[in-house]
């Protein structure tokens, strides 16, 4: 009787659980069997196995072979089992000798000539393994992704004998380097807010939802620069501290996106309005991140909003308040991160013209009513700023020279950059955050802006909720200007900042 123990990870969301491949060799007819709750792909592996084993010179056991995924109860699924059920083979079948197996975790698809093939999620099994005190073996397509867990041990291989190599101590595997991620400086790729002339207010508001992360809705005609502006917002926003980036970095390894953001770089995800609910928030049969994931520590923009179903706008409510996302099946739960900024913009009726100065709208009453209902109470009452995108009355025209130039991007980063500090200093989070006892501590009133506040609110007939928005972003604008307390100004520019 021959038994074999080799350790791996499974994927669960952006967690990897740990995974104990066990393979027992034993007398009887010929058999490979692999049990422990293993789905159609890796089943399918015992063909690879079997081949790339033969192709790679190594003898297939011609008896009966059982291959246990441990938990039992935990789901398997890819081709990420087959280099870990190779080497338990191997060892179980003595054609392999190596007495440090136990410090080593493995994961990787397998060919039919041996060579290996990525995986998707190989960075949280590496960040996963690190904790545990183990290295990794993996494949080298997933080097560059796995290496950015700096305090895992990455070795990367081309094909199965250089992992036999290893593990026999002939030919060692060189450590994957995470210097050079870790290390470099995010390039802007985004456009420069020099690029937006006029629009004055509007800038002002996408300043301040950059400093505090609040959300924005932008409304106004068409051609008014809504969208122009949403582009430019991250290339205001401040780099992601490390743990941001890795967070963020796990997601898309665990996704089907190839496209991640570069290291330290925010994401700006920007889905078209025929987005289905699913492809927002997430999901399928082994739920994958949606949308809002994929924006985790960045920007979600969706531009012309009304045009969205209905119902695939109102999954965004609890996610905007949680900043997390449930997907729930019927053989597992699975939680993504989505603490994503959201700005949206759209038009003020179906034609665009509604309350423009130059073009006469064509829309009946019932029409823009139609259009406006769209937008459910609860789901606008979530934006904390919300203004109108006038037409401005005069753009300059290429050759002429504007009186003058509007702030490039790094000089309001900058500012955005100082107002997080503060935040970051006072209460560790961004205003956007701020809830309960913290938002009473950091967002006090004096009895001139307590009347002010109450005065709005009755007559605007505003939420508890929007009042609170209110609160933080006033808090944001003490903030951008370097004072501790709200004053009535910055109350009163926050409550400029609501359509409704």
């Amino acid at each position: 009787m021959m038994l074999a123990t080799v350790f791996s990870r499974a994927q669960c969301g952006i967690e990897a659980p740990l995974v104990t491949v066990e393979t027992h060799i034993s007398n009887g007819l010929p058999a490979f069997n692999i049990v422990g709750l293993a789905e159609t792909a890796v089943r399918e592996s015992r063909d690879r196995v079997r081949s790339a084993l033969l192709n790679a010179g190594f003898e297939f056991p011609a008896r009966r072979i059982t291959v246990n995924l441990a938990p039992a109860d935990l789901p398997k699924e890819g081709g990420r089992f087959d280099l870990p059920i190779a080497i338990s083979l191997l060892l179980a079948s003595g054609q392999l000798e190596c007495s440090g197996i136990a410090q080593y975790e493995l994961i990787g698809e397998l060919a039919l000539t041996g060579m290996l093939r990525s995986v998707r999620g190989a960075l949280p099994a590496a960040i996963c393994c690190g904790k545990a005190g183990r290295q990794l073996l993996l494949p080298k397509t997933n080097q560059a992704e796995a290496a950015v867990a700096e305090q895992s041990t990455v070795l990367p291989a081309e094909h199965l004998l250089n992992i036999c190599g290893h593990l026999s101590g002939e030919k060692p595997v060189i450590p994957a380097s995470s210097d050079s991620i870790s290390s470099r400086q995010t390039s802007s790729c985004f456009a420069d807010m020099m690029d937006v002339h006029g629009q004055q207010r509007a800038r002002r508001a996408l300043e301040i939802a950059a400093a505090g992360s609040h959300n924005l809705l932008l409304s106004g005609p068409p051609g008014t620069g809504k969208t122009m502006l949403a582009s430019r917002l991250p290339g205001i926003l401040p780099a992601l501290e490390s743990n941001e980036a890795l967070e963020v970095t796990a997601i898309y390894s665990v996704s089907t996106h190839n496209a991640a953001p570069e290291w330290k770089q925010r994401p700006f995800r920007a889905p078209h309005h025929t987005a289905s609910a699913p492809a927002l928030v997430g999901g399928g049969s082994h739920p994958l991140p949606g949308e809002i994931s994929l924006a985790h520590h960045g920007v979600l923009f969706m531009d012309e909003l009304p045009e969205y179903d209905r119902k695939v706008l109102e999954v965004l409510r609890e996610p905007i308040e949680s900043g997390r996302i449930t997907i729930s099946r019927a053989r597992q739960q699975i939680t993504y991160p989505a603490r994503f900024q959201l700005i949206a913009a759209m038009n003020p009726c179906p034609c665009g013209y509604a309350g423009d100065k130059q073009r006469t709208c064509q829309c009946s009453p019932d029409q823009v009513s139609r259009y406006k209902r769209k937008l459910s109470g609860p789901l606008l009452d979530r934006f904390d700023l919300q203004i109108d995108v006038p037409r401005p009355e005069s753009l300059p025209l290429p050759g002429d020279i504007p009186d003058k130039q509007p702030e490039n991007s790094e000089t309001i980063r900058q500012r955005v950059i100082t107002a997080r500090s503060r935040q970051l200093k006072r209460q560790n989070y961004c205003n956007q955050q701020l809830r309960g006892k913290m938002l009473e501590q950091h967002c006090l009133l004096e009895k001139p802006e307590r009347d002010l506040l109450n005065q709005a609110m009755d007559r605007l007939g505003l939420s508890a909720r929007a009042c609170h928005r209110i609160l933080r972003v006033a808090r944001t604008i003490a903030d951008l200007e370097g004072t501790d307390k709200i004053q009535r100004q910055h109350l009163a520019e926050a409550l400029g900042y609501r359509l409704t």
